[in-house]
């Protein structure tokens, strides 16, 4: 079976309307501009410092540069979307919390009185969450989208996470944010919210890379030893159950991710696709996003991974992807609140690319040949 095969199962209504040529999620992402990028290297190594004396700095601002094909690359319009959804795996022990704390964080955002909305408004960035799938139903909040396409996932270790019409409609919800987006936003920020959803990301994690369950999971929410070993053997039987029948990553979503997972995956493929970047979070939102580089591979390129948490397959994982998280504080929250921390990185890199000095604008002396 063809990835395509996953929006076609059920025929054309259940392909988001995409049309003959298969999911929208396979088309192809923007292309960068390598000559614009060659350019802001050439700035970089012109302005008034040593070669690489700003470190990933120079590397962001270059990178900014050839997604934006821009010169004087800028991130003045970011948005922060919390994408919420409940998992049936809570029913085997894996979590401290009962799944009613996910629709009850949903009115901890709406009030602005959570991390990543504390965070927002600082940064007078935009913010809502989007419910795809909360077990309870929550009332109409402000800031809170309700876009509940089921009561939580199914618990995968008994059967798949959700039907294949449910897994397009969810997908579809995640495009339909970026695709809602104003026109200037130039970075997106992504968070989740959902009791169980560490296990889930684990079980993501080892499905896409083949490492051990036992390298993969944490304490999540804060669980014990005996709680870790539970969730070791519980994502040992989710893979086990699941992984022969993933061919593509779409399946992987479908199976095993749920719905505010796979609503993230599809926001960083519809962000990629239409040329903006995205700022990908802790080990849960990492998971997500190498969901989607397993969809459509091309969304690698338009990632910046923000932190490395204290979950310690998010280590793990980041190093299986070869990327370098810009932070390392012990986070271990989600909602979005490492990428957010990590926004002024971005904003720096801009600011030092586009206004130090060249050294022939200062008439500083280069470095002796």
């Amino acid at each position: 079976m063809t990835e395509a095969g996953v929006g076609e199962s059920g025929g054309n209504a259940e392909n988001g309307g995409t049309g003959d040529n298969g999911p929208w999620y396979l088309a192809p992402v923007a292309e960068l501009n390598h000559e614009m990028e060659a350019l802001a290297r050439a700035r970089q190594d012109s302005l008034t410092k040593p070669k690489g004396a700003l470190g990933r700095l120079e590397e962001v601002a270059i990178s900014l540069a050839g997604m934006q094909g821009r010169i004087d690359p800028r991130v003045k319009a970011p948005m922060v979307v919390v994408f919420a959804g409940d998992h049936g795996v809570v029913k085997e022990g894996v979590s401290l919390y009962p799944q009613s704390v996910t629709a009850e964080m949903l009115r901890n955002f709406s009030r602005g009185t959570a991390a990543i909305t504390v965070l927002a408004r600082s940064m007078r960035c935009p913010f809502q969450v989007v419910n795809v799938g909360t077990v309870e139903p929550v009332e109409e909040l402000p800031n809170v989208v309700d876009k509940r396409i089921a009561a939580g996932a199914a618990n995968v270790c008994r059967e798949e996470a959700m039907t294949l019409e449910q897994f397009e409609k969810v997908m579809a919800v995640g495009k339909a944010v970026i695709d809602a987006a104003p026109e200037d936003t130039d970075c997106f920020i992504g968070g989740e919210m959902g009791i169980g959803n560490s296990t889930i990301a684990a079980a993501l994690a080892v499905a896409h890379t083949g490492l051990a369950a036992n390298a993969m999971v944490g304490p999540g929410t804060g669980v014990d030893k005996q709680g870790v070993a539970k969730k070791v053997a519980t994502v040992t039987r989710i893979v086990g159950k699941h992984l022969p029948h993933i061919q593509r990553g779409a399946y992987a979503l479908q199976r095993i991710g749920g719905f505010e997972l796979s609503a993230l995956a599809a926001a960083y493929i519809r962000a990629a696709q239409k040329g903006i970047p995205s700022l990908v979070d802790g080990y849960i939102a990492t998971a997500a996003a190498v969901s989607a580089m397993q969809v459509n591979p091309g969304v690698r390129d338009w990632l910046f991974f923000s932190h490395c948490s204290a979950e310690p397959g998010h280590r793990k994982l980041l190093a299986k992807l070869d990327a370098e998280p810009l932070l390392d504080l012990d986070l271990a929250l989600g909602e979005g609140s490492g990428a957010a921390l990590a926004l002024p990185m971005l904003k720096a890199a801009c600011n030092l690319h586009n206004h130090m000095a060249t050294f022939e604008e200062a008439g500083v002396s280069q470095a002796l040949s």
